[in-house]
This record gives structure tokens, sequence and C-alpha cells, in this order.
């Protein structure tokens, strides 16, 4: 039996991120879902619903446009319509542009505050929707750490992400990176904000050097020092 699908705008958070623009186009935020009595599906809906989602997909943008000190809307990409889909796939998610896929899968197998873990990955994936990737040349560990970086700064930490201080390399991605540059934001306020506009166009390892004054391998020697590990 087929699916049914339906796509909601709500029109109430337009306006709300319009109104941070002024003058300048509001950004959409749309969801698209699979309504069946799949697990995923229950759970998404009874404990998480289309309200939250589209309210968090609101509160992310603005969060994420504070964090970059994107205060206008040349600072930021082009972007004036963002989709959510909740579908059944394999993994947590991912982002293509600027439509989210969300695994209702995982959702439904989820143990623990499911809303606090959805908010937190929403926070995650719209980070990739607004980031810089310095034209495909930025290191992949480099872009996930940036967008746990984020949720890091959202206070959306799930209970198994490594401590400060872990981890093998720098550029290993997700919660390791988060953490690391967390550390350098430390030393520079606004350093992931200053790296993501230098990312704009392109890449280079030497922005660290620019930004902080050494290479990204001897700040990661501090960083590991700093916490014995």
């Amino acid at each position: 039996m087929a699916n049914t699908f339906f796509e909601l705008s709500f029109s109430l958070l337009i306006l709300s991120v319009a109104a941070m623009q002024g003058t300048h186009a509001a950004v959409e935020f749309v969801l698209d879902y699979a309504s069946d009595n799949s697990s995923g599906g229950l759970r998404f809906k009874n404990e998480i619903g289309v309200a939250n989602s589209l309210q968090t997909m609101s509160s992310a943008t603005n969060f994420i446009w504070k964090i970059f000190k994107q205060n206008n809307p040349s600072d930021r990409k082009n972007v004036t319509k963002v989709t959510l889909f909740i579908e059944n796939s394999d993994g947590v998610a991912f982002t293509v542009s600027n439509e989210i896929h969300v695994n209702a899968n995982y959702l439904g197998n989820y143990t623990g505050d499911l809303r606090r873990e959805f908010n937190g990955v929403l926070y995650h994936e719209m980070t990739h929707v607004w980031q810089w990737d310095g034209n495909g040349q930025t290191p992949g560990g480099l872009i996930e750490g940036i967008a746990d970086f984020v949720r890091l700064k959202a206070k959306y930490i799930p209970s198994h992400w490594v401590k400060p201080g872990q981890g093998n390399r720098w550029d290993q991605g997700y919660d390791v990176t988060a953490r690391f540059l967390d550390y350098c934001d430390g030393l520079r306020h606004g350093f992931v904000a200053e790296l993501n506009k230098k990312m704009r166009s392109g890449y280079n390892a030497d922005y660290f050097v620019e930004l902080l004054g050494k290479t990204v391998d001897q700040l990661w020697s501090d960083y590991k020092a700093k916490y014995a590990i």
C-alpha cells in the first residue's frame, strides 16, 4: 500500500525569520514525511511533532547565523527554502543542498529523550545547509566537526560524545573535531565564525595560522597536552 505523503509550510515561522531579515526574503521551512504506523512514524508524531520540527528548523537557522556572525543576508548562502524529509532509510541523517533527510528507523529505535536527540540532529544538519565548504575543498572531518560544534554550543550534546581532549586526529570529524574547535574558539572568540567566512571561496590549512598564529597540528598538540591525553 502506498504511503500518504503531505507537505506542510508553517507560515508563522516563516514570518519570524523574515522579521529578522527586515525587507529581505524569508526562509521557508517545509516538512515532508510518510504518515504510517511504523515505530519511527508513530514516535515522530507522538514525541516530536510537526510544530516542534518546524520551530526547531527556524530556531537552528537563527542560532547558526549568530554563531557564524552572519548578521547580513549577503554573508549567508542564498537559501530561501529548507525541506525536512522524515523517511525510512539507513544511518541517522544526511543533508544535500537545502534538503535534510532524517531516518525514521533511527527515531523508532532510539532509547532516551527522543525530542532532544532529534533537535540536536536538526541543529547539526541545518548547519550543513548554511556553512561554507570551501567550494568542496574543505576536509570532510572539518565540515562535520563544525556542524557538531554548533550542536555543542546549542547544548544538545549526546551522552556518547567523546570528552574534551579525546580523539586521534584534529580532522577526525564530528564530536572529536567539535571539541577541538571549541578549544580553538576559546583561544580566539569567534574563531569558528572567522574560519567559516574564510571557507566561502576555498580552503587552506594556513587559515589556522592566520587566525591563531599556529599550525593546526601545533594547536592539536597543545589541545592534547592541555588534557594530558
